[in-house]
């Protein structure tokens, strides 16, 4: 595997940073003008799904635009991954059905999509078109690197691979080369390199050769039907449109977007869960790679002078905590379990592992939120009706999990697969590092023993009281809850209105 300098002498010239790319296999077949041979150069997207701003995507259409090859863009739709649902699914459907629309209408690339597993859709389609390049985007999750090292066996001798980390703002193998301990040690690690890699993309260059295979149509009402019916015991959410236009929205625009309206007071209320519209909203589109991050540290960048101070803590979160959880799960296998407590948890929470609990709730409790305590019930109900949950609910509602079950093993467990299956932002780096800070002490210190916890960071609903209106959040949450199921039935009343009558 070649990184940095030693890609320069596989790629050459590049209008990517060099850094930012790996060579995961050095194909037999010569990549160059001069070879009347040299196959088509294939994208294959997964975590960064839009047009814009995107590294991998660049950077295919510049080695395609090099080599005089067309390029295309695959992506493919596995029949399950890691639990996702109608909420996830339809949500990133929707997105890649407008990047499908946008990608062939602005640039002329064909988008094929593919239904089944990577591991066979995608050498299957590199040797089909006799493809010379596949490029594909960065994931720290076992699961995605487990389906490249298949790929990168499976795809014909003649194939080079190249992964570009289009995600992070520094390449993860760039900011570190091991497991950090805390945000403090990755951080100047990142701002050290940001003259390097937080610059400005450069325009997409028009295409040189056109792809002449025909295209596969995609019925996309048809798909996202299907996968929302069969994925319907997680329902979609409304209060999100998917897409990079939303997105960008979201971010810079001028009557809702969180740089315009919410940034000035971003720093004192980001942690009021009484006070969500404090937050960016930005999640779900940086999880589905819907908007790059890089471009959100841009703009908020040129706002600095005005509100220094809510822009740095933005940075913070967007920049260092995002790419620290990155980090955690390329470094550490056991990302999303017990055994990647860090070891002084593992050993004290192994210690407290007999006590006494004050109660014990089953799985289907705690999914329904039957507890004695309504401030988690709240953030809960938050999450199964709403699809989010307030960061600073999570690490309560993480932690409570391991107060009220029979194991810090079982509570890891409960929380991911909770986590996983109502989050619209689930199956992330980021979920998985905060449940793993709140249960095993990951990026954390040991505090003052108690019992169960022993000297994990504890959190109590008193000390929840004293920081935020608990009262006002548990009211909101409930009309919330109740805005959502009314407009479930009114939707399901509709739809039952408009079927046929039957005939006698």
């Amino acid at each position: 595997m070649a990184t940095g300098a030693s890609v320069s002498s596989l790629i050459g010239s590049t209008a990517v940073h060099l850094g930012r790319i790996r060579v995961l296999k050095e194909g037999l077949g010569q990549l160059s003008q001069q070879s009347n041979e040299t196959g088509p150069v294939v994208y294959w997207m997964f975590r960064d799904q839009r047009l814009r701003d995107n590294w991998a995507l660049i950077h295919a259409v510049d080695q395609a635009n090099k080599l005089n090859v067309p390029v295309a863009v695959a992506f493919n739709l596995f029949d399950s991954f890691l639990g996702a649902k109608a909420r996830q699914l339809g949500f990133m459907l929707r997105g890649l059905q407008q990047l499908h629309r946008d990608i062939e209408d602005n640039l002329h690339i064909p988008f094929f999509l593919f239904q089944g597993e990577a591991t066979e859709t995608i050498p299957s389609f590199v040797e089909e078109c006799g493809a010379s390049l596949l490029v594909t985007d960065f994931s720290p999750l076992r699961q995605v690197r487990g389906w490249k090292e298949e790929i990168t066996k499976r795809v014909p001798d003649s194939v080079s691979i190249h992964e570009v980390d289009a995600h992070n703002i520094v390449p993860i193998w760039a900011a570190s080369d091991k497991l950090e301990d805390y945000a403090r040690t990755i951080r100047p690690k990142i701002y050290n390199q940001f003259p390097d890699y937080l610059t400005e993309f450069p325009i997409i260059k028009p295409r040189t050769r056109k792809w002449v295979a025909p295209n596969r149509v995609i019925d996309w009402e048809n798909l996202i039907e299907s996968v929302v019916r069969e994925g319907a015991e997680v329902p979609e959410i409304d209060w999100c449109e998917p897409g990079e236009i939303a997105a960008l929205e979201t971010l810079m625009g001028s009557k809702t977007g969180f740089l315009a309206t919410r940034l000035e007071n971003y720093a004192a209320d980001r942690n009021n869960p009484f006070k969500p519209k404090a937050t960016s909203g930005l999640s779900p589109y940086l999880h589905f790679g819907q908007i790059s991050a890089q471009r959100c540290a841009l703009e908020a960048r040129k706002l600095r002078k005005v509100y220094p101070q809510a822009v740095d803590k933005f940075l913070d979160e967007l920049v260092v905590w995002r790419e620290l959880a990155d980090n955690f799960c390329y470094y550490e296998p056991h990302y999303d379990s017990f055994h990647g407590a860090w070891d002084w948890a593992r050993t004290t929470l192994l210690d407290h592992a007999f006590d006494k609990r004050e109660r014990i709730y089953t799985i289907e409790q705690l999914e329904k939120a039957q507890t004695a305590d309504p401030l988690w019930n709240a953030s809960q109900l938050e999450m199964v009706h709403y699809g989010k949950m307030h960061g600073y609910m999570r690490m309560y509602w993480a932690k409570k999990i391991l107060e009220w079950t029979s194991s810090p093993q079982e509570a890891v467990e409960i929380a991911v697969y909770l986590n996983d299956k109502y989050h619209i932002d689930g199956r992330d780096p980021n979920g998985y590092a905060g449940i793993m800070w709140s249960i095993c002490g990951v990026h954390d210190n040991g505090f003052q023993e108690r019992p169960v916890y022993g000297k994990i960071r504890s959190m109590t609903y008193a000390g929840c009281s004293r920081k935020f209106n608990v009262d006002g959040y548990i009211t909101y949450v409930k009309k919330l809850v109740r805005a959502v199921k009314k407009q479930k039935e009114e939707i399901l009343l509709n739809s039952k209105a408009k079927q046929p009558a039957i005939p006698n």
